[in-house]
C-alpha cells in the first residue's frame, strides 16, 4: 500500500472544444483504480457550466476555471496537466502562471503554440481545417451576423465521421448528446507571453494521434518542430483517444509522469 501511494499521482484533465469533463470518465476510473487522485475540469460554458458560449469572448474568461483551480493547489502540490485538443492552450497559460506546481504537461493530440495565436502560421498550424468535409459547422453571432462568430460546433451528423472515427459507437452517441458550442472567438483569441526561467522547468510531452482527422498530423509535427517538447509519444488514433485507445492513453499518461523521477 506504502509502494503504491508514493507513486500515485494528480491528474488534471482539461477537454477540447465543444467537451467538457465528461469527455474523460474511461481515463478517470481506470486512473483512479489505480489509485491515482483525478480532477477533471470543465472550463466556462463547456459540461455542467451553464455560461452560453456566445457570451464568452476572452481567453481569460474561458480558461478562468483552470486557472482558478491552480491557484487553490497547495504551492507543494504538483500535477500531471493534460490538456486536449484545445485544451493545450489552457494547459500553456497554466504553465505560464504555475510552472512550480506543475509536474509535467501532456498534450493530446492539441494545440501546442508557444505565444498561442500570433501569426497566420499558429493559425494554420492551430486551427483544424475541415473544409475537406464540407460544411461541418453550426456557427453563433453573439456579437452580429456582420461580426466574426463567437461559437463553433460540429455539426451532428459529422461528429461521428471527423471526431470519433475509431471509437466505439456508445461513445460518439453519448458526445453527441453532450457537446456544447465552444467559444470560438475566445479560444482564438488566446495570447500567452513568452517563456520564462520557471515555465522551462516544465517538460512538455506530446502524444500524437496518427489518424486523426481533425488536428491532423502533418499540424501535429509542424507545432512540435517549432516547439520542441521534451517526449512525443504515438498513437493509432482518432482525435479522441481517450474513448478509443483508453488503456494505451493512459500508459502514455503514466510513463510521462514517470518520466521526471
Amino acid at each position: 500500500m506504502e509502494t503504491a501511494m508514493k507513486n500515485s499521482h494528480h491528474f488534471v484533465l482539461v477537454h477540447g472544444i465543444g467537451g467538457g469533463a465528461w469527455c474523460w470518465y474511461k481515463i478517470r476510473c481506470l486512473m483512479e483504480n489505480s489509485g491515482h487522485r483525478v480532477s477533471c475540469i470543465d472550463l466556462k460554458s463547456a459540461g455542467i457550466d451553464l455560461s452560453d458560449a456566445d457570451s464568452v469572448h476572452s481567453f481569460d474568461d474561458y480558461n478562468k476555471p483552470l486557472i482558478d483551480f491552480m491557484s487553490a493547489l497547495p504551492d507543494n502540490e504538483q500535477v500531471i496537466l493534460v490538456g486536449h485538443s484545445a485544451g493545450g492552450l489552457s494547459v500553456t497559460e497554466a504553465t505560464r502562471k504555475f510552472a512550480k506546481k506543475i509536474r509535467v504537461a501532456v498534450y493530446v493530440a492539441a494545440t501546442m503554440l508557444k505565444t498561442g495565436f500570433q501569426t497566420e502560421d499558429d493559425l494554420k498550424d492551430g486551427v483544424p481545417d475541415l473544409s475537406e468535409f464540407g460544411d461541418v459547422y453550426d456557427l453563433g453571432f453573439g456579437l452580429g451576423t456582420d461580426c466574426p462568430p463567437t461559437s463553433a460546433l460540429v455539426k451532428k451528423h459529422f461528429q461521428r465521421t471527423i471526431i470519433y472515427h475509431m471509437s466505439p459507437q456508445e461513445d460518439s452517441t453519448l458526445a453527441g448528446m453532450l457537446l456544447r458550442p465552444g467559444p470560438l472567438l475566445a479560444i482564438t483569441s488566446a495570447r500567452f507571453t513568452e517563456e520564462q526561467e520557471d515555465d522551462r522547468l516544465v517538460p512538455r510531452v506530446y502524444i500524437k494521434t496518427l489518424l486523426d482527422r481533425v488536428v491532423k498530423p502533418h499540424q501535429q509535427d509542424t507545432m512540435i518542430k517549432r516547439w520542441p517538447p521534451s517526449q512525443v509519444y504515438v498513437l493509432d488514433s482518432d482525435h479522441s483517444p481517450f474513448f478509443s485507445s483508453p488503456f494505451l492513453l493512459l500508459g502514455l499518461f503514466l510513463k510521462a509522469a514517470d518520466s521526471c523521477n
